[in-house]
């Protein structure tokens, strides 16, 4: 197939939009599971230092 341009560029402002949003969604994530997960590695830190 023979794409213009114009349509070859669409494709990659599409594609630029879904990487922008998995990253906010990822960003997102991680704020806030970081506290819950950071928690559960400073127990287990804890729990290996007290033996």
């Amino acid at each position: 197939m023979l794409y213009s341009i114009r349509e070859r560029g669409q494709g990659l402002v599409e594609y630029a939009l879904i990487l922008v949003l998995v990253a906010v969604v990822v960003i997102a994530v991680l704020l806030v599971l970081g506290p819950v997960i950071g928690n559960v590695f400073s127990k287990l830190n804890n729990s290996l230092s007290s033996f």
